[in-house]
């Protein structure tokens, strides 16, 4: 029988936010104890292993040490210790920057780069478990899940992340037709919800009054 001064399960104080946020934690929960056992297995910290990563994304035009720290979230000398062990271990080198002599860019070895590849499948359950869902649910998780990013955003609790919905290119419900309403004006051609990027390499940051406009639009669905 539900206690009755608790409402039980289902008591009105316990909101779906609360849930929500409590699934997520569940999300997270796996995800770092997936990073965790892969990461030491390789003889890394999982520090060492999101750097591989990062840098894998970045492609041969590597990145600032700074940079490296500013979207892993975590402090300067964390990130030049870690980079300074990934030398040691022969996975990244470091190259000088043209422009700057005493600045220097963090860039893969081939050994890291084929590293990064094979620490690429980390999420694989992740995934697994998402691609079961329906394709339309699928779109919607992301959208939702990409308004929530923004919110971690703005509340300067996580990175900023080179979101469609932040690019100078995406042009939100330019289109009638429902399965591909925006508009990528760099590749120039229309896409759906499904095809939404939460970190683009081409992204190039919207001014703010046209990133405003563009959240307005995408989160009122026209």
């Amino acid at each position: 029988m539900a206690d009755g001064r608790h409402g039980g399960p289902f008591h009105s104080r316990e909101h779906t936010a609360e849930r929500v946020a409590q699934a997520l934690s569940r999300i997270g929960t796996a995800l770092r104890s997936e990073a965790w056992g892969e990461a030491m297995a390789r003889g890394l910290t999982p520090t060492q292993a999101q750097i591989l990563g990062y840098l894998r994304f970045r492609g041969r035009q590597g990145a600032r040490v700074s940079e490296v720290a500013e979207a892993l979230a975590v402090t300067p000398a964390t990130a030049s210790e870690s980079t300074d062990a990934l030398v040691r271990k022969g996975l990244v080198r470091k190259a000088r920057v043209a422009e700057d002599g005493r600045a220097r860019l963090v860039v893969l070895t081939p050994a890291g780069r084929r590293e990064a590849e094979r620490l690429a499948g980390w999420p694989d359950f992740l995934l697994r478990a998402v691609r079961r869902l329906p394709a339309s649910e699928q779109a919607t998780l992301l959208r939702v899940l990409l308004k929530t990013i923004r919110e971690l955003q703005k509340a300067g609790r996580i990175p900023v992340s080179r979101m469609c919905v932040t690019c100078q290119y995406f042009r939100p419900y330019a289109h009638p037709d429902p399965e591909r309403p925006h508009h990528c004006a760099f590749v120039d051609a229309p896409f759906g919800d499904g095809l939404l990027r939460v970190d683009c390499p081409d992204h190039v940051a919207a001014d703010p009054e046209q990133e405003r406009e563009n959240w307005r639009r995408f989160s009122r669905g026209a």
